[in-house]
């Protein structure tokens, strides 16, 4: 394909911006006055094991007379920053080409906007690409970007002393955050979904399962963890929260009551088996705004991302997005 002299140049230590169309008889060209029919933000860390598939897209696309432009991202949220300028220069579609925690990334830079977000799953879980139904072959890819049909998403907001943090799918604090957080990029490289498994078990007598008080709407409770949730699924197509409705504001809080090594095993056991939001000690709330109240810093995950420690609140995101469906 045309494509192939680039194909192979992605160097991640550096970033890169390609601008392509097609013209029927002129091949490539680059034309910076018109804008973008979408523009194509891509991490190449969280997209490695499978770039093959984001390069059988954009030929598909290009074939197709598809003008584009192709960001790569080189550090934790540049993802944010290309999304926004994408924006500003009235870009109709921005796509993020990556992990759910990329996704997330440029979703924050949309808000506020009419730009469309566009999915290229290429993550470990791909859990908001499993939850929206999402295609995931190179050609159904294309065509839905092509098309542009559209469902409504209603993003979260984590509030810590270090800033806000938008999310797409879920928050959690406690022992699902403290695993994220000792999760190595090079585990994930080899064994993919299964390094969240191993590193469970490593860290099951680590984690000190401290509680959890929590202020729901005007409830206040308290739990061994806690997972906010904007979709039904979790750690891919695991189903979690019934009650969740991802196009609309609030949230579906799941709250563990039991703690200790041996209840997070029960609760890892259950998970592929579609039982851990039936599992015993587990309840279901829906909420609109969660307050972590007097708690020590725990560790928070968003989107299977470490969010640090500390997250104090978590609310609506301003306004909804529309992203780009199959």
């Amino acid at each position: 394909m045309v494509m192939s002299s680039e194909r192979h140049s992605i160097d991640t230590q550096r970033c890169h911006r390609h601008t392509l169309t097609l013209h029927a008889a002129h091949g490539f060209a680059s034309i910076p006055e018109r804008p973008n029919d979408l523009v194509i933000v891509f991490n190449p860390v969280a997209g490695r094991r499978r770039a093959h598939l984001l390069w059988r897209v954009l030929d598909v696309l290009v074939a197709n007379g598809v003008r584009l432009e192709l960001a790569e991202t080189c550090r934790a949220g540049h993802a944010e920053a290309l999304a926004l300028e994408a924006v500003k220069r009235g870009e109709p579609m921005v796509v993020a080409a990556g992990g759910d925690g990329t996704i997330a990334e440029v979703a924050n830079g949309l808000m506020g906007s009419s730009a469309r977000l566009g999915v290229i799953p290429l993550g470990t879980a791909n859990v908001l690409a499993h939850e929206l139904g999402l295609p995931f072959s190179p050609k159904a890819v294309a065509a839905a970007l092509a098309f542009g049909r559209t469902t409504t998403l209603w993003p979260g907001i984590a509030s810590s002393a270090e800033g806000d943090r938008l999310f797409v799918q879920m928050l959690g604090v406690g022992f699902d955050a403290h695993v994220v957080k000792h999760v190595s990029f090079s585990m994930k490289k080899v064994f993919g979904k299964g390094a969240y498994v191993l590193r469970s078990m490593a860290e099951l007598t680590r984690y000190g399962y401290p509680p959890i008080r929590v202020r729901l709407d005007e409830v206040e409770t308290q739990a061994a963890s806690v997972i906010v949730s904007k979709g039904r699924l979790y750690g891919g197509r695991f189903r979690l929260a019934a009650d969740a409705r991802p196009g609309e504001p609030g949230f579906s809080v799941i709250l563990f009551d039991r703690g200790g090594p041996w209840s997070a095993m029960m609760y890892g056991a259950a998970l592929p088996f579609n039982f851990l939001g039936h599992a015993p000690g587990v309840r279901h709330v829906r909420a609109n705004r969660i307050d972590f109240i007097g708690n020590e810093p725990l560790p928070a995950q968003t989107d299977g991302d470490p969010a640090g420690c500390g997250v104090l609140r978590v609310t609506n995101a301003p306004a909804p997005i529309q992203v780009v469906m199959g």
